[in-house]
């Protein structure tokens, strides 16, 4: 049976959004792998994320302090199945990425990044695959607000599917 997974990051609730948009609650109950590339900002996403997903892979990012780096990694790894996933929330400068990260990552198959809300989606000359969901909370320049869903199949990644969400989050608070 192949593996779905929603891929997201950059969610910055409550400080963006007071909750995920309603498209991404449902992509959450329609996964079998949350992926979440950090920059959570309050530890109650991540509660909920936790009680709500099958299973959730996640680290922390720059704007995450206190309870969610004490219970999230800056790095974390798993293999669904058979895809060699990492998950990092900050990769430095787009220029030169892929050198970095294939000689950072050289034993994953996917890494998945967050931190600029860009979304991105390149193969190295490695191999390596790079995704970037951007941001299904804070577009910044970006004409959506966005998300990445994906298939783990038999070691391959497939399906890979960039989702536009065109209803605005509700400001938070």
């Amino acid at each position: 049976m192949p593996t779905r997974l929603l891929i997201i990051a950059d969610t910055h609730v409550p400080k963006r959004a007071r909750d995920l948009p309603a498209q991404v609650w449902e992509a959450v109950d329609a996964a079998d792998v949350v992926v979440h590339a950090g920059d959570w900002v309050d530890e109650s996403l991540l509660d909920q994320l936790e009680e709500r997903a099958r299973r959730l892979v996640a680290v922390f990012g720059n704007n995450d302090h206190g309870a969610l780096r004490h219970r999230l990694r800056e790095e974390e790894r798993a293999v669904i199945d058979g895809v060699r996933l990492g998950v990092v929330h900050e990769t430095g400068a787009a220029q030169g990425r892929e050198a970095r990260c294939s000689a950072r990552y050289p034993d994953l198959d996917v890494l998945v990044f967050g931190h600029s809300h860009i979304p991105w989606d390149t193969t190295t000359g490695t191999g390596l695959r790079l995704l970037n969901p951007g941001s299904p909370t804070d577009r910044r320049r970006q004409p959506h607000c966005t998300y990445m869903t994906a298939v783990a199949v038999d070691g391959r990644l497939e399906d890979v599917q960039l989702h536009r969400l065109f209803q605005r989050a509700v400001p938070g608070t």
